[in-house]
């Protein structure tokens, strides 16, 4: 056959059983095992959430016996009662509200002939989370996380954008097997929510990259080193995984503009925030770009107030500028017209516009004509 149940593995070892130091019949007792199992879905309002195979709150497990196997049955109603008990380490205290409000759970039983043991998997279908306003996802503040191709920077700002405590970085290693890589996101992703749930934080941000084959080619074809660096990015299954955990912490998952946020946060971040006994990266400053464009604020930081003796007299360039605030930084808006300084006669209400402001070193224009008086001689 072409397919094996018990995956490609198995199928290899068949033909190298010499190497793998195994007989034709572990083998067989392995491929016997792949194929048995049994596979039963819930339905909610029945009893315990699974009517043929049911586990009850004390761990007892009893089958729904076919009637052609009815006489087999060691339990009323035509049911086996197995002698051993089954017990979930892993979400008990949700599988058992569950069963308790006899919500449909479906369960595989199976055998592992390596371990000679029997196991007992139950699973289920999660309830949509609610979607919380954005207002209220980040009223205590945001966790910036910047992804990169081996490890997570992050930071902790507060409502007002501003950077609170020591920048955290979660490493992984994304080589090796894929179950390897699998485990490695799992594990960052979890320091990641246990970091963000004991900041005090609400919500995490993160770009919304999007590193698909298709884009990939079209923008960096030829940069094939920079290709080879954004394939291992696992933005995608790593998105994936954090939404998936980050629901069970109750904390919120906000995605923005990936723009810009590494180069502005070098450039507004970096440099302020590195002392003596703190040493920024360029990724923990971007994980503030993050945070900040996800809290609605703007990344660059305006800068220090001038000392009293200049104009300003220690005045408003400590205080975050808005994105239509126009003062002391930033280009002057164009004003339409000819960019020239010399209006032509007849131009409109542009040149009557500007004559009428008396400013200072420029009077008025009179509409009527005028004459220079001759000099008056000396006596």
């Amino acid at each position: 056959m072409h397919v094996v149940r018990g995956g490609k593995r198995l199928a290899h070892l068949r033909h190298h059983l010499d190497q793998a130091g195994l007989s034709k019949e572990v083998w067989r007792e392995r491929w016997r095992a792949a194929r048995m199992f049994l596979t039963a879905d819930g339905e909610s309002g029945k009893r315990f959430g699974n009517e043929t195979i049911r586990v009850t709150d004390t761990g007892q497990l009893t089958l729904k016996l076919p009637a052609t196997l009815a006489h087999l049955a060691n339990a009323p109603h035509g049911r086996y009662l197995l002698d051993a008990t089954v017990t979930f380490t892993h979400r008990n205290r949700e599988w058992l509200e569950r069963i308790t409000a006899d919500r449909a759970v479906a369960y595989r039983i199976h055998h592992d002939a390596v371990r000679d043991r029997w196991y007992v998997t139950a699973s289920w279908q999660r309830t949509p989370v609610p979607v919380l306003p954005l207002e209220a996802a980040l009223a205590r503040g945001v966790v910036g996380v910047d992804m990169n191709d081996d490890h997570l920077a992050a930071w902790r700002l507060d409502l007002h954008g501003n950077p609170v405590g020591e920048p955290r970085r979660f490493f992984y290693d994304l080589t090796g097997t894929a179950a390897h890589r699998d485990a490695q996101i799992r594990h960052a992703l979890t320091r990641l929510l246990h970091h963000t749930r004991d900041s005090g934080a609400g919500a995490i941000a993160i770009e919304d990259l999007d590193f698909t084959d298709g884009t990939s080619r079209e923008k960096h074809g030829r940069n094939k080193s920079f290709r080879r660096l954004i394939a291992r990015f696992p933005t995608a299954r790593l998105r994936g995984r954090l939404v998936a955990m980050a629901a069970e912490q109750d904390i919120t998952v906000v995605a923005v503009d990936p723009a810009y946020t590494s180069r502005w946060g070098a450039q507004h971040w970096q440099k302020p925030l590195t002392g003596s006994t703190r040493k920024v990266s360029r990724h923990d400053a971007a994980s503030i770009a993050i945070g900040r464009r996800a809290l609605g604020h703007p990344i660059r930081r305006r800068t220090t107030p001038p000392p009293h003796d200049r104009s300003d007299r220690v005045g408003h360039r400590t205080a975050q500028a808005g994105p239509n605030t126009r003062r002391r930084e930033g280009p002057r808006p164009r004003l339409p017209g000819p960019r020239t300084g010399c209006v032509p006669p007849g131009s409109g209400a542009k040149a009557g516009d500007q004559n009428a402001q008396h400013r200072s070193g420029r009077s008025a224009e009179q509409p009527q004509s005028w004459q220079q008086d001759s000099l008056p001689l000396s006596l």
